[in-house]
């Protein structure tokens, strides 16, 4: 019997899936089951500001920032390579995952089914050529994916962890046949971006594969590329071209460094961007209030992460004080510049995700800053004060000094470290917050040599991950063993069970009952503790072209460069060339 069945949809008509909200990077989604040119050198810069594009309704050029390969980047448009340059516009994957609410938009792929939670099957959108002007179908699509089966290492996704097979079946229909039910995988399947059999099967060493000629589906092909700029060119032939509005995007090697970036930032000198930028309003905004814009969305969870395996923070009664203890709001307004939002208790990304919100849960989950209530909850479970002022353990002899760890150089952790430091002082707990290299932090972290330090969770849109990276027992090890993502070492079967559960519920409602149990174990044992929501850096200025997401109109994360360029128009005002 079939789980789900979707029906073929236009590109632009999303296939909404119960989340209404993005909580990362780099990203989560389970309840997806419920819905369905060869490059030459030199500067194009002249040639750019013509002013044909504009007389045809189109947007000239936008100027970008960095476009990867470090500082002496070598020709590479293989998606698949880590040392690629900028590639998410010329391939394109089979569904875009919308990074903000997790809404799903068909794009190489038409519609999917579950028909059963280990047999997953797409159709192929018709009518799509590829830049070179061959035809796509859904034998590229196979290939794609049989491709990183003999690439490991590119298979970054883990998907042929999980599969059995991926086979095309005519023009238009795919087949993916899991080892066990995978309906979580959605999101990564969907995060594949195609290349094209006719070029790659000639390919021997895929890993080494420099892909010059960047034949793709997307909406735009590589025009020139230098150790200094990327340029990309509108594609003609692109399935959707009467939606793409913007001729060219020049990217431009960051040299200087971060600050000598930000001045150009503050100049005007990009029309889209992403970096961290203090007082932004002043340094950016204010430079041009017209026409320079800025969103941040709210990312992963960043959480106050203990080790579980030592007293006291084995204790639920004094990691549920750690709830009341730390005044996120201080840390929002003092280290975070008041770009961010605090966090759910529950894991969720509140209010986007409040749908899923389990009943009787409060305050959508978010604890106040109550000293007093922290020392209530300690002294009531039987921690008392010494007459110095200090904690004592439920032993009666006094807490040792806590390590906080913070990598070194991480600014705005650090300071949010420090205001942790001062609050659980209050409560006579000292805490050194140390600052090594993030090498040796993350060292620590995955053998669990720590007391305290940040963890990230969620932020994407696979609900399963959200959970089970953080607390599945799968994800941990014994100490001085490395832990894949279940750093605190949290262990209890009825997560585990649930987890197991959500993995194979096939539609929202049974997906809600699972996911308000997790939240509930996440309220009352208090495995890890929610402080604020990482955010997402999009600055872009509004000059020459209109219609970017934004916090009224949120209709896409700032990742989601595919949708964005979609989107994206002339400004009517703009008298430039």
């Amino acid at each position: 019997m079939k789980i789900v069945k979707e029906v073929p949809v236009q590109a632009d008509d999303p296939l909404k899936s119960p989340w209404r909200r993005r909580t990362v990077a780099l990203a989560s989604l389970l309840v997806l089951a419920t819905g369905a040119a060869a490059c030459q050198s030199g500067s194009p810069t002249e040639e750019g500001n013509k002013g044909t594009p504009k007389a045809q309704g189109m947007v000239s050029q936008l100027n970008m920032g960095d476009f990867g390969g470090g500082n002496a980047p070598q020709r590479n448009f293989n998606p698949f390579s880590p040392t690629r340059l900028v590639t998410d516009f010329t391939f394109e994957p089979l569904f875009v995952v919308n990074a903000y609410d997790c809404t799903v938009t068909p794009w190489l792929g038409t519609s999917y089914t579950w028909e059963n939670p280990a047999k997953l099957v797409v159709k192929t959108r018709s009518g799509v050529t590829w830049s070179d002007g061959k035809p796509f179908s859904a034998k590229d699509v196979a290939f794609t994916y049989n491709l990183l089966k003999t690439a490991p290492a590119l298979d970054t996704n883990g998907l042929w962890s999980k599969l059995t097979s991926v086979t095309a079946e005519g023009a238009d229909q795919v087949t993916f046949a899991f080892k066990e039910a995978s309906v979580p995988t959605f999101t990564q399947v969907s995060d594949v971006r195609m290349v094209p059999e006719h070029i790659w099967s000639a390919v021997t060493d895929v890993a080494k594969f420099t892909n010059n000629e960047a034949v793709g589906t997307g909406p735009y092909t590589v025009k020139s590329q230098n150790t200094q700029q990327l340029v990309l060119e509108r594609n003609p032939k692109y399935w959707q071209a009467d939606k793409i509005k913007v001729q060219r995007m020049m990217f431009k090697k960051a040299t200087g460094g971060a600050e000598v970036d930000k001045l150009r930032l503050s100049r005007g000198e990009y029309d889209w961007n992403a970096m961290f930028v203090p007082d932004i309003e002043k340094t950016y905004v204010a430079k041009d209030p017209e026409h320079n814009h800025y969103w941040f969305p709210p990312g992963a969870s960043i959480s106050l992460f203990m080790n579980l395996t030592k007293a006291p923070f084995n204790d639920v009664e004094f990691r549920r004080a750690m709830t009341f203890a730390i005044d996120r709001d201080e840390i929002k307004n003092k280290a975070q510049f008041g770009y961010v939002e605090t966090a759910s208790q529950t894991g969720l990304v509140m209010p986007g995700q409040k749908a899923w919100l389990a009943p009787g849960i409060a305050n959508d989950g978010k604890v106040p800053y109550d000293a007093a209530q922290a020392k209530k909850v300690l002294a009531d479970a039987g921690y008392k004060t010494g007459p110095d002022g200090k904690l004592l353990g439920k032993d009666g002899k006094p807490l040792p000094d806590f390590s906080y760890k913070v990598p070194n150089g991480w600014v705005d952790w650090i300071q949010a470290a420090q205001v942790i430091q001062k609050n659980l002082a209050d409560l006579g707990i000292t805490v050194d917050v140390q600052t090594p290299s993030a090498e040796v932090h993350d060292k620590d972290r995955g053998i669990g040599n720590f007391d305290m330090f940040f963890g990230v969770h969620g932020g994407g849109c696979n609900i399963y991950q959200a959970f089970q990276h953080p607390l599945g027992s799968s994800q941990t090890a014994p100490i001085g063993k490395v832990a894949p993502t279940n750093f605190i070492r949290w262990k209890d079967a009825k997560t585990d069970a649930l987890l197991e559960e959500l993995a194979k519920a096939p539609d929202e409602a049974a997906q809600k009952t699972v996911v308000h149990q997790l939240e509930q174990i996440m309220v009352d044992q208090v495995p890890v503790v929610p402080l604020w929501y990482g955010a997402q850096w999009f600055e872009y200025r509004s000059e020459k072209a209109i219609g970017w997401p934004n916090a009224k109109d949120p209709y896409a994360g700032p990742g989601n460069q595919l949708i964005i360029m979609t989107k994206l128009r002339p400004n009517p005002d703009y008298r430039g060339k």
